[in-house]
């Protein structure tokens, strides 16, 4: 099917392009969003008489993003979740967590502008990119941690599961070496018949 972009698309063209996309494409994403009209005759010379208002409506849309981006970018959000001993997450964190936690701090996005191809499954800082128009965008970065204490650790850079093995093999170490100096396991002579 052919259309007519309202607005810049990526990887497909800008404002006012005429390109040939799926008709599934097409019917379920271009022309629900307005973001593209059909190619007829009737359609291109409506698109040129109204070409200029719909540059404007971008370009405001654009400066509207901007601010968002502005405000949001490098900014780090934390969540807290339940989690093993390995790091590994009692569930995810998906883009509609991380949507939550941009809004509660007074950003504006949405869940559709997360750029996050697959959940967060791990503890630790992750970085989170969100388009929020189609010429801009924002990186974020999502603390996932099981407690605030903890969060802050991964803030400085600390590696929480690595120190947490550390501080284990540390400890069965000194236990290992208080059973030795103690003499467990040796005998002590009482007792036995010669």
């Amino acid at each position: 099917m052919k259309v007519v972009l309202l607005e810049r698309v990526e990887n497909l063209g800008a404002i006012g392009d005429v390109v040939t996309v799926k008709d599934g494409f097409a019917r379920n994403f271009l022309l629900p969003r307005d973001k593209a009209l059909r190619a007829t005759s009737k359609n291109l010379e409506k698109f040129e008489l109204d070409r200029v208002a719909i540059e404007a409506r971008n370009e405001k849309n654009k400066a509207e993003a901007q601010k968002v981006a502005d405000k949001i970018d490098g900014q780090v959000y934390v969540l807290i979740r339940q989690a093993g001993e390995t790091g590994q997450l009692y569930g995810s964190v998906g883009g509609r967590d991380v949507m939550e936690a941009i809004q509660a701090e007074g950003g504006k996005v949405e869940r559709s502008q997360i750029v996050l191809n697959t959940p967060i499954k791990t503890l630790g800082v992750h970085t989170v990119p969100v388009r929020l128009h189609a010429e801009v965008s924002a990186t974020i970065s999502m603390n996932v941690a099981r407690s605030a204490e903890e969060a802050e650790r991964q803030a400085k850079g600390e590696d929480v599961i690595k120190a947490a093995y550390e501080e284990d093999r540390n400890a069965a170490a000194e236990q290992a070496r208080d059973m030795v100096e103690g003499g467990a396991g040796q005998q002590d002579g009482l007792g036995s018949e010669a």
